[in-house]
């Protein structure tokens, strides 16, 4: 990889994980359905009039937007409105490396190998520490049972955006771009109505009249910077390497977002919840690099 494409990777990779302290100051003034449905109107208007839109069919446009941008960023939002820690939900999120693998095995036949299954089990020990760090201290940087199991659902949201991501591109090759923002058309509709339904509008109303900067510069950030930049910088790279040269550097993600945490939102984790936070990070390492440890032994057996 040249230096500008690492320099590029590593913008994407600190944008995103700086993505999850902007979604908590956001969230300050503003109901999380409706700083979402904003997001994605963001996105995609005034885009949509200078992209051309994909040659995908609509339900799987709507399968895609359903569950990568809505469902990921309904439970999110909440989550992190609920107090989960913004630091522990970059790190959380990466579940859906797991979830990937898990449904790809289900519902594409994709084979499960040791360094999955090992990894997945590692990762769960962390999110039971997780889990029982919030439970012995309710304070303990927010993170609860319901915050867990909502990140939960928005990694495994994610994993089922990444399987349709999937059958999308071998069955109707499109550049990334398009189904980004053609895509992000698709939640805005559910986000307002949940908004409308589950935050009133009196919340609504006011959230627009007494916006805030901040709560706008929130808004700019994670349209065009973590969504569309974001993308567009990583669909660049996918191109150009291989998909095991560019996928790892995501790991990088949660350490910008607990750092980014620490540094910008004061935030501060208990020693269990660091135990737990560290075994995650060991899982998603092993589920990553567990094949390549594989081949490299084998590698040095035939050299012998």
């Amino acid at each position: 990889m040249s230096v500008k494409d690492m320099l590029l990777a590593l913008c994407v990779v600190i944008a995103w994980g700086v993505n999850f302290v902007v979604i908590k100051v956001g969230l300050h003034d503003m109901p999380p359905f409706l700083l979402a449905g904003l997001r994605f109107a963001l996105v995609a208007l005034p885009a949509i009039f200078f992209i051309k839109p994909p040659k995908v069919p609509l339900r799987w446009l709507v399968v895609y937007g359903m569950t990568i941008s809505f469902g990921q960023f309904a439970f999110l939002f909440l989550a992190i409105k609920l107090g989960m820690p913004a630091g522990i939900a970059s790190l959380v999120l990466q579940a859906q490396a797991f979830f990937t693998i898990l449904l790809g095995a289900v519902m594409l036949s994709e084979q499960l190998r040791w360094h999955h299954i090992t990894g997945v089990v590692i990762a769960a020990l962390g999110m039971v520490l997780l889990a029982e760090a919030g439970m012995e201290d309710q304070s303990a940087g927010g993170i609860t049972l319901v915050t867990l199991l909502l990140t939960l659902g928005a990694a495994f949201s994610w994993a089922l955006g990444n399987i349709s991501n999937k059958v999308i591109v071998r069955r109707y090759p499109t550049p990334v771009m398009s189904l980004v923002i053609w895509s992000a058309l698709i939640p805005v509709v559910p986000f307002f109505l949940f908004s409308w339904l589950f935050e009133g509008s009196h919340a609504i109303v006011m959230s627009l009249i007494n916006i805030k900067p901040v709560t706008i510069m929130s808004l700019i950030y994670l349209a065009f910077i973590a969504t569309v930049l974001g993308y567009a910088i990583w669909g660049y790279l996918l191109k150009r390497y291989e998909t095991w040269r560019v996928a790892p550097l995501t790991l990088l993600v949660p350490v910008v977002g607990i750092l980014s945490a620490a540094l910008l939102l004061g935030e501060r984790l208990s020693l269990l919840q660091l135990t737990g936070a560290a075994i995650i990070i060991v899982g998603l390492l092993l589920n990553v690099f567990g094949g390549l440890l594989k081949l490299t032994r084998q590698t040095r057996q035939q050299a012998q």
